[in-house]
């Protein structure tokens, strides 16, 4: 028993132990920021989206059954709507 609570004490502090945390860590942070950047990502393609509704002429608006009002409407919302 001597021998083996020796060994695991060694090892606890062991650089490969602080390796393996710090690469847990890069790991749970590199996805965290890629979450970050799939979302922004989401909300400038709504706003590009509704900014693209108030270039469309009233004939292609009628095409997709929306008003000139509801384009504005749309288009005036806050990019976390």
């Amino acid at each position: 028993m001597d021998t083996i609570g020796t060994f695991r004490g060694a090892r606890r502090g062991s650089a490969s132990g602080r390796i393996l945390i710090l690469t847990a860590r890069a790991a749970w942070l590199a996805q965290l920021v890629s979450a970050i950047l799939l979302r922004l990502d989401a909300i400038l393609e709504k706003r590009r989206s509704r900014l693209a509704l108030l270039e469309l002429n009233d004939d292609q608006l009628k095409d997709i059954g929306i008003s000139r009002a509801d384009a504005c409407r749309e288009a005036a919302r806050p990019f976390w709507n």
